[in-house]
């Protein structure tokens, strides 16, 4: 059963800031509501792989495994800095702009998947978050754990679609202003460039 204890806990987690809200805000601002919700998807689909990493004791050799880990961690700050880039480059894929069109929510999603995919942290994450919460019987820990994926996902979606929908009611405040969507790219990159560094100095 699910505790209140754990959907509190989820909650702060989902609700922190990171690399996916980061990510869902840029588009949210740079493209309009229904991209920011693609990006909600994308980065929701992203918990995937690693939830069931936590849930067949993957996560583990990932943890025991310098090499992998490494391999993983530095794929995804290579991809961080990435999009630091794109957020800089006139016309890049995460740059706010008053003339910018959507792109296809299928692009938007993929990056918002490989976003999460690329963080070897996340499958640690979870399996130290899930197993606190499970009832003790063996049999069923494999089904709880799936239940209470299934719902960290379900509020990650739901959390990341209403910070995109708020940063596209704001952005028709803001593109009006040259200077204000240069400094919103800038600090984008910014943030993207400390998540890179942050994650490049992160330990299996």
């Amino acid at each position: 059963m699910l505790s209140l204890q754990f959907l509190l806990t989820a909650l702060v987690v989902v609700i922190a800031p990171g690399t996916g809200v980061i990510y869902t805000l840029a588009i949210g601002l740079g493209q309009g509501r229904w991209p920011s919700i693609w990006a909600s998807l994308g980065c929701t689909i992203g918990i995937v792989p690693h939830l069931i990493a936590a849930t067949l004791g993957l996560a583990a050799v990932l943890h025991t495994s310098a090499v992998l880990f490494n391999v993983v961690k530095f794929a995804g700050v290579a991809y961080l800095l990435w999009l630091a880039y794109h957020s800089l480059r006139s016309g890049g894929a995460l740059a706010v702009s008053a003339d910018r069109s959507a792109e296809s929510g299928v692009r938007i999603a993929r990056r918002g998947a490989l976003i999460n995919i690329l963080n070897p942290k996340l499958s640690i994450f979870f399996l130290a978050l899930l197993p606190p919460f499970l009832s003790g019987n063996p049999a069923t820990a494999t089904a709880e754990m799936a239940l209470m994926g299934g719902v960290f996902m379900l509020m990650t979606f739901v959390v990341f679609v209403l910070y995109g929908v708020f940063a596209a009611a704001a952005r028709k405040w803001l593109l009006g202003s040259e200077r204000v969507m240069r400094w919103l790219n800038r600090s984008f990159a910014a943030l993207f460039v400390t998540l890179a560094g942050r994650l490049a100095l992160e330990r299996a």
